[in-house]
């Protein structure tokens, strides 16, 4: 079973709450998506709020992932760099798949399909994410095809005492 992809889905409420839903139980069940848990969806709001205004302005895409029920199973933004020098490559944040499907080969589905997405840009090279160190993320980003570009220690503080590097990633694309 795999999952099914759609670029730029309309926002209706009901997606909205289901990306949000997805990012609540990401985070709380320990996933480097920029809160950690315990954490509650109207924590998250503001962020996909700013997320969704920077959509409006077509500066980011969302690519979502449903399961075969048609749930909103994994997500990722694609966003345009707005320096007049860095638009040859976007940025992926939020890279999400929900819990329940861990272990199926969803994440790679999904950074296959924001890749897909990402080629029928017009004159972008590359993808740029980052990830939080301790984890093992960059090992399977990097398994993924992307490259280890950049590391900065202890740049991420999780909680008093328990500081992470931001690992930063790129996957050229020619």
């Amino acid at each position: 079973m795999t999952l099914s992809f759609e670029l730029d889905p309309a926002v209706s409420p009901a997606l909205r709450d289901e990306v949000l839903t997805l990012w609540a139980d990401v985070s709380n069940a320990g996933g480097s998506v920029g809160f950690v848990p315990p954490v509650t969806a109207d924590e998250i709001r503001p962020e996909l709020v700013k997320h969704l205004a920077a959509m409006a302005e077509g500066r980011t895409r969302l690519l979502v992932g449903r399961d075969a029920a048609g749930t909103v199973a994994a997500t990722a933004f694609i966003t345009h760099n707005t320096h007049r020098l860095m638009t040859h490559w976007v940025w992926l944040y939020t890279v999400m798949v929900h819990p329940r499907h861990q272990g199926r080969g969803y994440g790679r589905d999904l950074l296959a399909a924001a890749e897909n997405a990402v080629r029928t840009l017009d004159g972008i090279e590359a993808i740029r994410l980052t990830c939080r160190g301790g984890l093992g993320l960059e090992r399977f980003y990097g398994s993924c095809g992307y490259k280890e570009v950049g590391r900065i220690p202890g740049a991420i503080r999780v909680a008093p005492g328990d500081d992470r590097d931001d690992i930063v990633m790129l996957l050229p694309l020619t």
